[in-house]
């Protein structure tokens, strides 16, 4: 078998029907275009269905179709579930990347951002997993992939409800993991670390922050949304297929202790 073959055998998503919430995000629309690129048929989830359409037309047309969604609405998640299984008749991979976060400071917070973000980035979640769930259970397979954050386990000052949403969204990748194993549904989260993106754009193009966060990172540099895409196909794929119930970073080198001090070397 030569090298493209054996690559495609492994990595392909060719006839996987993915469910991508907050697909015209940052990261979410690279994951649109890079999945479908590898095959996969898109349903493409979100509460903007202009920027959806926008989104849909810059893929190949054929097996991407676009779905309102608003994840703090019970009813919405239903219907765009419903929709989804009428158009592709099942769902094979759902990739929960849909989220929001407002910087504030922890006695600045007011209840209406604190159930806002809680139910954007966590209930929304949890309960559109559960109805696709329902699917993939009767199906007997699955990949469910949660985007997380660096901020599930190392914090910056200002996000103290979107952390505490992210570290309760790899809580729940372990719960879905360990609960559905039997019916061959595996859950793992992806923790992006800090990447560049529309909405990063003011904290990189903040000199103060900007070097705050370079001096916290190895490679010393924000990552892109194209360098999460590698690590959605693998866990969308079969060659995932003995991983589940664990958060995987993309950060750099930043959890493993950012640019060293000076030191003595002959290089």
């Amino acid at each position: 078998m030569s090298v493209a073959a054996n690559l495609e055998k492994l990595f392909s998503l060719e006839g996987k029907v993915v469910l991508l919430t907050g697909a015209t995000g940052g990261i979410g629309a690279v994951l649109a275009k890079g999945m479908a690129a590898a095959g996969a048929r898109m349903a493409l989830c979100d509460i903007n269905m202009e920027a959806l359409n926008e989104l849909e037309g810059q893929i190949e047309p054929g097996g991407t179709k676009s779905f309102l969604l608003d994840v703090l609405s019970m009813d919405s998640i239903r219907s765009c579930v419903g929709s989804v299984i009428d158009e592709f008749g099942r769902i094979d991979v759902l990739v929960n990347c849909a989220g929001i976060n407002k910087r504030e400071g922890f006695l600045d917070v007011e209840e209406s951002t604190y159930d806002r973000i809680m139910g954007v980035n966590l209930k929304g979640l949890y309960f559109l997993t559960q109805e696709v769930a329902k699917h993939m259970i009767k199906a007997k397979k699955g990949s469910i992939i949660n985007m997380a954050s660096h901020n599930s386990v190392g914090m910056l000052g200002g996000v103290s409800v979107y952390g505490a949403t992210k570290s309760a969204v790899t809580a729940l990748t372990r719960s879905m993991a360990i609960e559905w194993a039997k019916y061959n549904i595996r859950a793992n989260a992806i923790a992006p670390g800090h990447i560049l993106t529309a909405l990063t754009t003011a904290t990189w193009e903040n000199p103060e922050r900007a070097d705050y966060l370079r001096q916290r990172i190895a490679m010393g540099r924000p990552g892109t949304p194209e360098e999460v895409l590698g690590l959605a196909i693998l866990l969308a794929s079969d060659a995932s297929s003995y991983m589940t119930g664990a958060m995987y970073h993309i950060d750099g080198g930043c959890l493993a202790g950012g640019q060293p001090w000076n030191f003595d070397t002959r290089y």
